[in-house]
């Protein structure tokens, strides 16, 4: 695995070594001595897959505030995504700052987002899949959220928006009161 570092702290974009022959290929896409050289020491305490059918669609931006903040390695393994992450930690240098990178099956990347960041994501094809590793448990009390559109953040969707949940609509806007994380 490669290891390069975001433009927004203690997050990294993981590209993939595969291995390959006439048969295909095959890649590690986690080892603990590996992801220790990153800092990175939690358990992976749940994993997910999710499935989005419809081009377009806009998944975020979650997070679960402490002490349950959670870090997250994201995959996608079927279809294309475009990936987001919020820097939300107050004593960050890039707080409220965002940073998108794409994924897919076919470019095998991977995003590792650090506590305290919100996450979310827009298809770029139909039928997308992602797994999900996360340290912390779903937590609902402990989950928010920010408005995908909101324009204190200004995130550049590569596309117009298209389904999206009406818990995700409903996440509020940052106002001057936010404290971070």
């Amino acid at each position: 695995m490669i290891f390069s570092p975001t433009p927004l702290p203690d997050s990294y974009l993981i590209d993939l070594e595969p291995f390959t022959d006439e048969r295909g290929w095959f890649a590690r896409f986690y080892c603990k001595k590996e992801f220790q050289q990153i800092g990175h020491e939690k358990e992976w305490v749940q994993m997910n897959h999710s499935f989005t059918a419809q081009q377009a669609t806009i998944r975020g931006m979650h997070f679960q505030v402490h002490p349950y903040a959670e870090i997250k390695l994201v995959r996608c393994i079927a279809g294309r995504i475009f990936d987001v992450i919020i820097d939300l930690r107050k004593a960050s240098p890039t707080f409220l700052q965002w940073f998108g990178i794409e994924l897919s099956a076919k470019n095998k990347k991977m995003l590792y987002i650090p506590g305290g960041f919100a996450h979310g994501f827009q298809s770029l094809t139909d039928n997308c899949e992602l797994i999900y590793h996360h340290t912390e448990y779903f937590t609902p009390e402990a989950e928010s959220g920010i408005r995908y559109n909101d324009p204190g953040i200004n995130i550049q969707w590569p596309l117009p928006a298209g389904s999206i949940s009406e818990r995700d609509t409903g996440h509020p806007y940052i106002d001057k009161n936010f404290k971070g994380l």
